[in-house]
């Protein structure tokens, strides 16, 4: 097929969602992409407001590559993000084979040349399971696809693929379990690396060392639900059973806007499967403090170069002739970008951009993309004034409100990051001191090969979206929790838990509240060097870009909730194993606002530097309030609320531990009155211990009050006075013996516990 046209084809739709119930031996991690039956919560939580405060000095952005010698020495926690081994005083009986599931190779569209410059070897860090998972060996086999002789070039596709073959690796690595068995489970081959120094990694004991002679006889009584478990994909409530959208949504009230709620477009117009009318008709320049300085505004003024230097133009108009020039090779989009941005001509990079161009792709590619992509990208940025007429407000920190934007102003919004045209983005000295970096200057950056895959996936995003106008809306919330829970006094029971060590949230969570892990720069390194959950989740659905534009800093209080982006590109891998593979056709259905539905939740963890600073009260209650923050919607029924769709949040390099982690969100969906599907991402044991635990808790009927004490008083008797590195005692195992050590003493009491009814919603 010809490679220029299999340009302009429309990516054809994904098979069939597979039942996530069924417990397949051979359980790939990279499921495949299906139809899926998603929808959003209510747009703008009426019961929370907003607490300002923004700290320029906090503004730094997590983009630093982790050192080869760091990761060597580090294991992967089951979120797919590294974390550091600890030492494991306790048995370590079993061991477990887990063999790295090979991704279906898809068809290649374009082609690349076999040049030895271009093959890629194996990723320098090996993603493992996480440091209380069995011992496991992860093979690594990666076959690469050539293009044939000739440029055959195959369909579905925009840009090419690597054609590197990368070598097998054989990672050993011993860890505690129960009684020996074999047993296979998929593995994804990654490492995380956020955009800022390295902190310590996540890891805690399994349940083998919490299962010690000295403890209760009861806790004996999980033994056997642990051995039966060693063979299972997923435990707890099969995922079907709990609530998605638009299944379980209530119905929505009329789009309109209010003062704390803009809308960009026309609502008595909108219809489904028309392109949204902008709203009003005529540009509205706003150049203040409150609002979006946009590049057409007739306020952003270049100076010009005369003898008394008190010349100005238009810098839009300059914009304007600098990409009407058209581009002929990559040289030439440099140019035209710094002929706006003169002051940084010597300071940006646009090796990736050269290299991407020079040696990824095909003639035909190049002419298919400085002929037709990047033209049509120039029309879509010059839009602005025509589609993005509306001030776009700024979401401020201790701000109540949301924003609506068509998918097509959205579009428009980002081919002008593309072209680096936003006024006043460039520089962390700015009054955009505390808000994520807009421009894509730092994706040209550098010769990554992590640049290369960034720009194939968001270049098949441009590609679509200028073939075919996207037809949807996209609604992006601000929300801060000001009256968090009393968590001591809480009577609220846990509620269901599915947990699985195979899929993904934005897969299998279709329909469910979907948790981005995320920096308090909303998008993290996703235009730089940052390549795990959020900057993935960034690149496939490229509208989630555009939040960074308009939203400050996340505060300990506050969360962002987009609404209704659309999934453009399909990948494998994860950081340096991170490869586009094809377009991807979203058939996600939408709502009464023409919203796809799929809703996801930005929140961000806090970063440790010692594994034990985190079970200091204030730093859980803290995790509990941005969880909470991020589950809790106000004026809804919970019978309403779709469950969350979350992993191992703050984990890796953050260096949160995965077992307290996943108590906090479980807490925290409790108190919001949601279900919760867990994804390990590979990490069986962690599966088993955290489904164990729940189990034991929710039998048990313990309260989010009680485990919060429990929580409190690890710290106390355990923690505070601890000189080793980590506690002798692991939380879990901790908690098992303090939950079962006063049943088996005072009958009474825990026939009290049981009858403690759920707190209202």
């Amino acid at each position: 097929m010809d490679s220029q046209a299999s340009l302009t084809d429309e990516p054809r739709p994904e098979d069939k969602r597979n039942d996530v119930q069924q417990a397949d031996a051979k359980v790939e991690l990279q499921t495949s992409d299906q139809t899926k039956d998603r929808i959003q919560s209510e747009n703008t939580p009426d019961g929370l407001a907003r607490q300002n405060s923004a700290d320029c000095g906090s503004a730094g952005e997590v983009e630093e590559s982790l050192s080869a010698e760091s990761r060597s020495n580090q294991t992967l926690s089951s979120n797919g993000q590294k974390s550091s081994r600890p030492s494991s005083p306790g048995p370590h009986p079993v061991e477990t084979t887990c063999v790295a599931a090979r991704p279906t190779n898809p068809k290649l569209i374009l082609c690349l040349s076999n040049s030895p410059s271009k093959a890629a070897g194996p990723p320098s860090d090996v993603e493992m399971l996480s440091p209380d998972s069995p011992a496991c060996e992860t093979i690594i086999s990666d076959s690469s696809d050539f293009c044939a002789a000739g440029g055959v070039c195959a369909e579905d596709s925009g840009f090419a693929k690597d054609p590197g073959i990368k070598s097998q690796q054989a990672v050993k690595d011993s860890c505690s379990g129960g009684p020996t068995k074999d047993k296979g489970c998929p593995v994804a081959t990654s490492t995380e690396e956020e955009d800022a120094e390295m902190a310590e990694g996540s890891g805690s004991s399994n349940m083998s060392q919490e299962l010690t002679e000295s403890q209760p006889e009861a806790i004996y009584k999980s033994v056997p639900l642990a051995l039966c478990n060693l063979d299972k994909a997923w435990l707890g409530t099969p995922i079907e059973e709990l609530n998605r959208i638009p299944q379980c949504a209530p119905p929505l009230s009329h789009l309109k806007a209010t003062p704390n709620h803009t809308v960009t477009v026309r609502t008595d117009l909108l219809r489904e499967g028309e392109v949204p009318t902008p709203y009003p008709s005529k540009f509205r320049d706003m150049w203040d403090d409150m609002s979006v300085k946009m590049p057409c505004s007739e306020k952003n003024l270049f100076p010009l170069e005369t003898e008394d230097g008190s010349g100005f133009q238009s810098r839009w108009e300059l914009i304007h002739t600098a990409l009407r020039r058209g581009f002929k090779s990559c040289l030439d989009v440099r140019d035209a970008i710094l002929r706006y941005n003169t002051a940084h001509a010597k300071k940006w990079d646009f090796t990736a951009l050269n290299l991407f161009c020079t040696e990824y792709l095909e003639l035909c590619e190049v002419q298919q993309l400085f002929e037709s992509i990047l033209p049509a990208m120039v029309d879509l940025a010059l839009s602005a004034p025509c589609l993005c007429t509306t001030p776009i407000p700024l979401l401020k920190s201790g701000m109540h409100h949301s924003l609506t934007l068509s998918q097509e102003q959205i579009a428009c919004l980002l081919a002008n990051a593309f072209f680096c045209t936003f006024p006043r983005r460039n520089s962390r000295r700015s009054e955009y001191c505390n808000y994520p970096e807009i421009n894509f200057y730092r994706l040209f950056e550098g010769p990554s090969p992590r640049k290369i895959e960034k720009l194939k996936t968001l270049l098949c995003y441009f590609r679509r979206v200028t073939q075919a106008k996207p037809k949807g809306l996209v609604t992006f919330t601000r929300q801060t929790l000001t009256s968090p829970p009393d968590w001591e006094s809480s009577q609220t029971q846990l509620t269901r838990l599915h947990i699985t060590c195979k899929g993904k949230i934005e897969d299998d969570g279709y329909g469910m509240l979907q948790v981005d892990f995320a920096n308090r720069f909303v998008g993290g390194g996703v235009t730089g060097n940052g390549l795990v959950q959020e900057e993935i989740r960034f690149l496939i659905n490229p509208e989630l870009i555009v939040s960074r534009l308009f939203t400050e800093a996340l505060e300990h209080n506050e969360c962002l909730i987009v609404t209704g982006t659309e999934q453009y590109s399909k990948y494998s891998g994860y950081a340096e194993s991170y490869k586009w593979q094809e377009s991807f056709k979203d058939e996600t259905p939408r709502d009464d606002w023409q919203r796809r539905c799929t809703e996801i939740v930005a929140i961000d963890a806090v970063k440790y530097r010692h594994f034990l600073e985190q079970f200091l009260p204030e730093k859980i209650t803290r995790e509990l309030n941005k969880a909470y923050c991020g589950f809790y919607r106000s004026n809804i029924n919970i019978k309403h609320l779709p469950a969350v769709a979350t992993g191992n949040w703050g984990c890796g390099a953050f260096g949160g531990d995965t077992r307290l982690k996943a108590l906090i969100q479980l807490m925290a969906a409790a108190q919001a009155g949601r279900d919760v599907a867990y994804f390990t991402f590979g990490d069986a044991q962690l599966m088993r211990d955290v489904h164990e635990m729940h189990t034991f808790l929710a039998e048990r009927r313990v309260t989010v009050g009680h485990l919060y004490s429990l929580l409190n008083h690890y710290f106390d008797e355990e923690c505070k006075n601890c000189r080793t590195a980590r506690p002798p005692v692991t939380l879990y195992s901790f908690i098992f013996e303090k939950v079962s050590a006063p049943a088996a003493s005072n009958p009474e009491q825990d026939s009290s516990t049981s009858r403690v009814t759920p707190e209202p919603q």
